[in-house]
């Protein structure tokens, strides 16, 4: 018997994209659908209609699985503008786990940032208020509870304004536009068949940042789904 051949693919998700194929509320929301058109792919793991950024869909329910099981402690890193100026201690907060729903957050790897990143654009903007600072904060978590960064931050003291996940393990976003897929690589594939293997004992740890960008001819070719480039839709 022939060895199913699988799609694994990398998207970023623009604002106001449902992280599914169908929108089951009738609303006529964007999904998945309107941008992807391969068959037989499923996300790995969830991202909120109001965040941003990195999103795998595979075909093979094995990877979805350790993709998505929290005993695998796949890391996820986060860029979050956040209201107000964070202090030393909200950040230690943060990195040693706050009480959101009644539990407390595992440890995180958390650091501000040097300045805004260089991310494209949102439709709809952030709300300027001129009397209010906002910073950038990186968050690396290896749990993907409800909402939980924005949760996390609101208990520090430090509302989420902007949410876009750049890293899922050694994937990043580097070379993709909101919009924009591209196929895995087999590199790619294979170091993350390789953190999916004997890390469900809980010590396997987050590296500290997101790998350096991948050269252009390491990567696939990246391709757009069917809404024109440069367009956002407005989400809920």
């Amino acid at each position: 018997m022939e060895t199913p051949t699988h799609r694994h693919l990398l998207f970023y998700k623009p604002y106001g994209v449902l992280t599914q194929f169908t929108d089951e509320s009738g609303t006529g929301r964007p999904t998945l659908k309107d941008h992807i058109p391969v068959p037989s792919v499923f996300a790995a793991g969830r991202l909120d209609a109001d965040s941003e950024g990195l999103l795998l869909l595979t075909s093979d329910g094995a990877l979805q699985h350790r993709l998505t099981d929290p005993r695998f402690e796949h890391p996820r890193t986060y860029w979050a503008q956040v209201e107000g100026t964070p202090t030393e201690a909200a950040l230690a907060e943060l990195r040693q786990g706050v009480v959101i729903q009644g539990r407390k957050t595992r440890p995180a790897r958390v650091r501000m940032l040097d300045a805004e990143p260089a991310l494209p654009p949102r439709d709809p903007p952030i709300r300027f208020r001129r009397l209010i600072p906002t910073a950038w904060i990186e968050l690396i978590l290896t749990e993907g509870r409800n909402r939980q960064v924005r949760r996390m931050t609101a208990a520090a003291g430090l509302p989420t304004l902007r949410l876009v996940r750049v890293g899922i393990g050694s994937l990043t976003i580097d070379g993709l536009a909101p919009g924009e897929w591209r196929d895995l690589t087999d590199g790619e594939l294979k170091s993350l068949n390789s953190a999916g293997q004997g890390s469900g004992d809980g010590r396997k740890k987050a590296p500290a940042q997101p790998p350096a960008a991948q050269r252009p001819e390491e990567r696939s070719a990246v391709r757009r789904g069917p809404v024109a480039p440069g367009r956002f839709r407005r989400g809920q």
